[in-house]
């Protein structure tokens, strides 16, 4: 298993009903020899009229003419599909390239109401034209003029509204909104018209539903029971968006252009004829054609990608051009098990979390694609710096420092070294024996926890590490079956850092060790968050939610219930400019580096070289 399908959950699957038409098999063909699971391409395809491909129509965005033939008018992209697509259900278990758009797929096929940019915290038009909010309880959405079904049909409030009543009725991953909204319904045929629940009141949380909940026909989901939604295959989508699915394989998920697109009249017409997604075995395989320029855009983890542009003077870029190279939109964490003897100690995480060698764990493990970690919940870039406190974060927080490790070992704690070279506390706890988990494969978490372990053990705390399967590791994640976990919490979105914050620290709705938790997996308590967190949920300027989010914040530098080890991108975002450019970049900021929400609009917008 490869660390970008483990990550980011990228495989996934689909059925439909109904459609109006079926599928290529033609056009499909003449595709399929230019990129699968590790074929050049390039190939030929006999009687298709298809040139070769990867280097010979140039580079450098603009130096060449592109890829000549259908290659040259397909945008070939990796890293989201490891296996052969099994269900392209947007609310199935494993949802195919492209129906996640909660999962940080593009919305090709499926589309959401609005779209989120992690660079300032907008809400971009997507199904709807804006989001209005007349009044503190409220949420309007009037739709765009003329929304259809790939079908034909049309797509009416009646589609949201019976989308988000689904959620009432079977267990569905926007199915919590319900905890903070009385009512989303269709107030007339192009209106949908959310009310929010005064308490708790979370319009923040609603936002984010709101830009990552993929709309379904009604026509279609409606006969199908609500206990066998999540179980429907949906391999034949009816969407909305600019993309209609032609063909799935082993080899590859292959998306035609739906020149009825309702939307060409607002985001205009995408450029490129088809989007294929060649599905390769390894990271290594997909490096490789995105040197060459037989992947146009990826976002799969690639170590040292700078080495393709700086040594081998490709056309490869990345939202910076200098270290860190991407934007983050998460944060790694140790998470604690706050129950466990010691571990359940405040200055023990504290000496824990000076001890870790994060500036070796951001070059090493995150192949210098991580900025120092700060000691913060909240991530100083993009949309969640005007909330973050730098001065604070350094006044009151930590950083890499051995010798303060031990003086908190030694001086606060009156800690002393066994035979072993392990510290024992007065009461004879030993600070040692305990386990740091992460799946098998993530290689990059692997290699962090290995830091971690080495850097414990050089001041006498003695924590090892374990690599078990992922549907185990997860098991014991959320029955808090574990002494020390790698793993993430919320990342960038319109409830963020709020969300970030519930999921580390809100010990409300959190079942004791043993029973399912779905967030504060270690388990950590303290009285004073809850009306912090209700405080920021509902705060009507920014400086009242930054207030909030200072004092949570402070309260997680004083108790640590988890130590951040790194940022990482919300996704991988990198391109070749062989055969597309204009890609975003911080010099050319017009969309973010996003494949999801707001990043949809690059799609639109990229030019084919020489074009």
């Amino acid at each position: 298993m490869n660390d970008q399908q483990d990550h980011e959950s990228l495989t996934a699957e689909i059925r439909s009903a109904v459609t109006g038409w079926s599928p290529n098999r033609r056009r499909f063909l003449s595709v399929a020899g230019l990129a699968v699971g590790g074929a050049v391409i390039g190939t030929t395809a006999a009687g298709c009229g298809t040139a070769q491909t990867g280097n010979s129509g140039g580079g450098g965005g603009g130096g060449g003419g592109g890829r000549a033939g259908a290659a040259g008018e397909t945008l070939f992209v990796a890293g989201f599909q490891w296996g052969a697509p099994t269900s392209f259900n947007p609310y199935g278990a494993t949802p195919a390239f492209p129906s996640n758009p909660a999962g940080n797929q593009p919305e090709l096929i499926y589309e959401c109401l609005v779209r989120f940019n992690m660079l300032d915290g907008t809400l971009a038009p997507g199904l709807a034209k804006e989001l209005q909010q007349p009044d503190d309880d409220t949420f309007v959405l009037p739709l765009q003029d003329g929304t259809k079904w790939s079908d034909g049909s049309e797509l009416t409030a009646e589609d949201v509204a019976f989308t988000f009543d689904l959620g009432k009725q079977t267990a569905l991953t926007f199915s919590t909104v319900w905890d903070y909204v009385d009512s989303i319904e269709a107030t007339d045929p192009r209106t949908v018209t959310v009310k929010l629940k005064a308490k708790p009141y979370n319009p923040l949380f609603v936002k984010g539903i709101l830009s990552s909940t993929s709309i379904l026909p009604k026509a279609i989901w409606s006969k199908i029971s609500p206990d066998k939604i999540v179980s429907e295959p949906n391999m034949e989508p009816v969407g909305s968006g600019p993309f209609k699915l032609d063909k799935a394989d082993q080899t590859q998920v292959n998306l035609t252009r739906d020149d009825n697109y309702w939307g060409n009249a607002v985001f205009g017409t995408p450029p490129m004829a088809t989007v294929n997604h060649p599905i390769f075995k390894s990271n290594n395989d997909g490096d490789l054609k995105l040197e060459s320029g037989e992947i146009d855009a990826s976002q799969q983890f690639t170590a040292q990608i700078w080495k393709m542009w700086e040594d081998k003077k490709k056309p490869v870029g990345t939202w910076l051009k200098e270290k860190p190279y991407y934007l983050p939109g998460n944060i790694p964490l140790l998470i604690f098990n706050t129950t466990k003897k010691g571990l359940d100690n405040p200055k023990v995480r504290l000496a824990i979390a000076y001890a870790i060698n994060t500036p070796n764990i951001a070059s090493t493990a995150m192949s210098d694609y991580s900025a120092a970690v700060q000691p913060s919940l909240m991530i100083p870039e993009g949309y969640e710096s005007k909330f973050f406190d730098q001065a604070a974060a350094e006044a009151e927080g930590w950083k890499y420092n051995k010798e303060k490790a031990v003086e908190i070992l030694e001086g606060d704690l009156k800690a002393k070294k066994g035979s072993d070279g392990i510290y024992v506390l007065p009461d004879g706890t030993k600070l040692g024996g305990w386990k740091a988990s992460c799946p098998t494969g993530w290689t990059d978490w692997n290699t962090s926890l290995e830091i971690v372990s080495k850097s414990c053990a050089e001041i006498g705390i003695g924590i090892s590490t374990e690599f078990p399967q992922a549907p185990t590791w997860t098991q014991r994640i959320q029955s808090g079956d574990f002494d020390l976990i790698m793993n993430t919490y919320a990342g960038v979105s319109p409830a963020s850092p709020w969300r970030r914050f519930r999921d580390a620290m809100d010990k409300r709705g959190v079942p004791d060790i043993g029973k399912r938790a779905d967030w504060n997996f270690g388990r950590y308590e303290n009285s004073s968050v809850a009306a912090l967190l209700d405080t920021a949920a509902g705060a009507k300027t920014d400086d009242e939610a930054k207030a909030a989010y200072a004092e949570l914040d402070k309260i997680f530098r004083q108790e640590i219930p988890c130590v951040p080890l790194m940022y990482r991108p919300l996704s991988f975002y990198q391109f070749n400019q062989s055969n597309w450019e204009n890609f975003p970049t911080e010099e050319n900021p017009y969309a973010p580096p996003m494949w999801s929400g707001a990043g949809m609009t690059w799609f639109f917008k990229i030019k084919k070289v020489g074009s």
